[in-house]
């Protein structure tokens, strides 16, 4: 199964109406320094998209801002499981599950459906917000409000301390 990319992302904008378009840029936007620097935002505007799997059967997407880590024992809290049994995503799983490689992992438009997404606490500090594209060079700007009620996402505090 090969990798979506940007002209999937950019289909679901369109039809969720959204009004906006994917930003392609020469560089990288692979991490979220490199996205911030690209887009001339603040590091914590970049949402990571970071997939991971409880149990090893159950995947879960968890959109931070780029200046957090995600603690994978509050994770594994909100399930009722032990901290072992919340891992990132590899990145075979990122392809099978979510469709995209590790880099461009996009809050919306996956190959699966079906789990439960989060968005940490952390990211409420900003209105507008810059989430990956599909790409390993692609992001697109979106109200966290909407972006909120798109991904039909929970607020939960997942940040590391």
């Amino acid at each position: 199964m090969g990798a979506m990319g940007v002209a999937q992302v950019q289909a679901a904008l369109d039809q969720l109406q959204l009004g906006t378009d994917i930003i392609e840029f020469d560089s990288s936007t692979a991490t979220a320094q490199q996205a911030a620097d690209n887009v001339g935002c603040q590091l914590g505007q970049i949402v990571k998209s970071l997939g991971f799997m409880i149990n090893k059967t159950r995947p879960v997407l968890v959109l931070t801002s780029g200046d957090q880590s995600i603690d994978e024992r509050k994770l594994a809290a909100l399930f009722g499981v032990g901290r072992k049994r919340a891992r990132m995503m590899n990145a075979e799983q990122c392809l099978a599950l979510l469709g995209y490689a590790p880099g461009g992992v996009p809050p919306i438009a996956h190959r699966g459906g079906g789990f439960s997404v989060y968005l940490d606490d952390s990211l409420k500090r900003y209105e507008t917000v810059y989430a990956a594209g599909g790409g390993a060079n692609a992001i697109f700007p979106v109200r966290l409000s909407v972006l909120q009620e798109v991904t039909r996402g929970t607020f939960a505090d997942l940040a590391r301390a």
